[in-house]
């Protein structure tokens, strides 16, 4: 990839000319001087640059975009071809949403690095939307998300189901016939869960008169467990919880909500690291 954009990259995701020079172990003069001429090749400025910050004007926006997309492709062309060796190595990265991104990855990423020690995953946990932009964007190589999708040019491949339930603590009794007097603790907008949950509030007419919304799983239990509210919840997510007798599943009109979750990339064409992974997952969907 052309060192100039590599520079540029670096400079805008650290937000610093001198940490850029650090994590490219570059002096700051030399560092400069890539973002000078850059600038110089397209004959504007890309930076809006203070004592006090560094910030990319409308210029620099488009060329950052780009310049990701040039990036994740460049990986991906030198991967397919050290792929003709037969070789799984290299780096990996992965997104998931946070119910199997917290839940499900772990373990399938241990086995992954105890059968391929030179494949070296990073992981990136967010909400079903971001993880979608994230892979659409070349930032990362595959996602693991629930939902819809908004995106034409994405590749889908459907992976597992999961189940949700009404989720409350043990010692709680629910209102059966009054749901919406509940205080009800949802996902933020974006989440998968959240969208299953708007759907199921939109089927039975529940309109909350008290809603909590939160973008952390274990902060929704642990706050279900300290009676704070009720939540849709993945089966996956509150196992151990009710085991325990700590949180219970309440048996209500119109659920267990099914739900599916897919892999997502941006490419018909999979490296052999990406083969690997996805054989994992596929093999270790229904543990």
């Amino acid at each position: 990839m052309d060192i100039h954009l590599q520079v540029f990259i670096e400079v805008v995701e650290q937000a610093s000319f001198s940490r850029a020079a650090e994590s490219l172990h570059m002096t700051q003069p030399a560092v400069s001087q890539y973002i000078k001429a850059l600038e110089e090749k397209f004959d504007t400025r890309l930076l809006e640059r203070t004592n006090k910050y560094i910030r990319l004007n409308k210029a620099g926006e488009i060329v950052y975009q780009y310049a990701l997309e040039i990036n994740g492709l460049y990986i991906q062309m030198n991967s397919l071809v050290d792929d003709l060796t037969e070789k799984a190595s290299g780096k990996l990265k992965i997104g998931a949403s946070y119910t199997f991104g917290e839940y499900k990855l772990p373990e399938i990423i241990a086995k992954m690095k105890q059968a391929y020690p030179n494949i070296h995953p990073s992981i990136t946990i967010g909400n079903s939307k971001n993880i979608a932009d994230l892979v659409n964007n070349y930032q990362i190589d595959i996602g693991i998300i629930e939902g819809q999708l908004d995106y034409n040019d994405l590749v889908i491949d459907p992976l597992v189901n999961d189940s949700l339930v009404l989720v409350s603590a043990a010692d709680y009794m629910i209102n059966e016939k009054n749901l919406t007097e509940e205080t009800w603790i949802v996902r933020e907008s974006g989440s998968g869960t959240r969208e299953v949950t708007d759907k199921y509030f939109k089927k039975l007419n529940i309109t909350p008169k008290n809603l909590l919304e939160f973008s952390s799983t274990q902060l929704i239990k642990s706050s279900v467990e300290a009676n704070l509210g009720i939540s849709l919840m993945s089966e996956w997510v509150i196992k151990r919880e009710v085991d325990n007798n700590h949180l219970k599943i309440n048996k209500i009109e119109g659920l267990p909500l099914a739900r599916e979750f897919s892999l997502i990339t941006k490419s018909e064409f999979k490296t052999r690291i990406l083969e690997v992974f996805i054989d994992l997952v596929k093999k270790n969907r229904e543990n």
